[in-house]
């Protein structure tokens, strides 16, 4: 899985670093306190001494992840059962008491990042690279540092410095994937008085999806091959690899499977408190989405709920789910 930002920070094809970095203290890009020389002076440095797994790898997990993800794959059960290569991360958490071996450097960065205005922060996209799979009783540790943090760099959420760091993961001691996370600390720019919806990104995996919502028709894909439905659209099936589909429409039932209620942070165009859910539709597949029609303290698991379409502005609809009447009860 990879999500690298071009032009984020430095990395393969990037320009000879010492010509980038001698030209950027010639520039004075990052203004008199060289705040970007204090910055790249934690690149390499661990964010935590050698941390261990809380628990091996094992089914109890990979089960409650695939149930989660709809992936039924055969490759993760049975006595030959590898753990999906996506759970790499997950086998290093270490729930909701934090790790306590961290070292001060990241807190030390993001002190001079916060000291510079930069307040704010958004994960951008992680990267994982996969070496070997990971089975029911490997034992797991990791490392993270952090591998490096980019010049100043100006974005449409305002000017900062991206961060990434990486975690290197050994199963039994051996090499098993590397995770790379990205955030950008920035100090936010001036948002306009009215603030409009954000826009999906539609590209040719998806654009049919949105022609559908256009047309106020909620479409899921179906894999000709195996007959296996999947949402959100993907360009292949995850059940047979099938690269051919085609599309049922969805009837519009659905109960909330589970959800959460948003509060903070706020952002325009949005208002909070409101509820966000993951609708099992009537046809299988789950999707997230809006609940609507009820306050969102009383959206319940198990809730039904009926589509619909909500205008956001004088552009764009989205599918929501209104609770049925009586389905708050």
């Amino acid at each position: 899985m990879s999500g690298r930002r071009e032009g984020d920070g430095p990395g393969v094809g990037a320009a000879p670093a010492d010509a980038a970095n001698s030209a950027a203290k010639k520039a004075g890009s990052d203004g008199p306190d060289g705040l970007y020389w204090r910055l790249k002076a934690y690149e390499g440095r661990p964010t935590g001494t050698v941390g261990i797994g809380r628990d091996p790898v094992n089914a109890p997990m990979i089960r409650h992840w695939c149930e989660a993800m709809g992936d039924r794959s055969p490759a993760y059960t049975g006595p030959d059962a590898i753990a999906p290569p996506t759970m790499l991360q997950a086998w290093t958490m270490a729930g909701l008491a934090g790790h306590q071996d961290r070292s001060g450097a990241y807190d030390e960065l993001s002190r001079l990042l916060d000291d510079a205005g930069c307040t704010s922060v958004v994960a951008t996209d992680c990267e994982q690279e996969y070496l070997r799979p990971l089975r029911p009783g490997d034992a797991i540790t990791f490392d993270a540092v952090i591998e490096s943090v980019s010049a100043r760099k100006t974005t449409k959420l305002g000017t900062g410095y991206f961060v990434t760091t990486r975690m290197d993961v050994r199963a039994n001691g051996e090499p098993a994937g590397t995770h790379r996370f990205r955030i950008l600390k920035y100090a936010p720019a001036r948002r306009p008085s009215k603030a409009r919806r954000p826009r999906p990104v539609i590209n040719r995996d998806n654009a049919g999806f949105w022609e559908g919502v256009r047309q106020h028709r909620l479409l899921i894909q179906r894999c000709t091959g195996c007959r296996t439905l999947r949402f959100p659209w993907l360009p292949g099936c995850a059940a047979c690899g099938s690269p051919d589909w085609d599309t049922v429409e969805a009837g519009g039932a659905g109960t909330v499977h589970s959800y959460v209620v948003m509060h903070h942070p706020p952002f325009p165009a949005f208002d909070p408190p409101y509820a966000v859910g993951l609708i099992e539709l009537a046809e299988g597949v789950r999707m997230v989405s809006n609940v609507t029609g009820v306050p969102y303290d009383e959206v319940r698991i198990g809730m039904p709920v009926r589509l619909d379409f909500l205008r956001v502005d004088e552009e764009w609809e989205l599918p929501v789910f209104r609770a049925d009447e009586g389905g708050a009860g």
